[in-house]
């Protein structure tokens, strides 16, 4: 069942909306002229042999330790593309939908975007979009909400070559 057909059959409120293909969830918020912030981006986790689809925000970063403390696992490593090719069979490469209860996964819901009113999110393809409320999606999914992501911006800044004469400690 795609998330399309699982949405109509649970009478939900939403509306789909197309758009030239993109690929990334931070592409979805420009070409729906939105945040990136209200783009729900689900990446798929594996932990001791368990997949998880991990939803958070398009301008956010998974937190592989967050998710690791958070379930207790020895070992999280992000899935592979042919793993999420097994996983989501309905969908194309990524454009897979954030509901892991239409694929047997449990749903990890950052905190950052559970607090959202609505989100956005890509419905199996590249070219289309599915606005959803928070509510509606939380009531459907029923994920497990916690803080697992930190802002996209840090990776940048730890990215930048240490320059000892800009170098303030007190900065942060």
């Amino acid at each position: 069942m795609t998330v399309l057909e699982y949405l109509r059959a649970e009478h939900c409120n939403y509306r789909v909306t197309e758009h030239k293909p993109v690929y990334t969830a931070e592409q979805l918020a420009t070409a729906e002229h939105i945040s990136p912030r209200n783009v729900a981006k689900p990446v798929i986790v594996r932990a001791d042999g368990r997949y998880y689809i991990c939803v958070l925000p398009a301008d956010r970063r998974i937190d592989i330790y967050a998710i690791q403390k958070h379930l207790k696992a020895k070992n999280v490593r992000l899935a592979s593309e042919h793993e999420m090719e097994y996983l989501f069979g309905d969908s194309e490469i990524g454009a897979e939908p954030p509901f892991g209860n239409l694929y047997d996964l449990p749903t990890l819901m950052d905190k950052s975007l559970a607090k959202d009113t609505e989100i956005v999110f890509q419905a199996g393809s590249h070219d289309r979009a599915v606005w959803i409320s928070t509510e509606e999606y939380k009531k459907l999914t029923c994920p497990d909400i916690f803080r697992f992501s930190y802002p996209a911006a840090l990776d940048e800044i730890e990215s930048m070559p240490f320059d000892p004469f800009f170098y303030d400690p007190f900065a942060v």
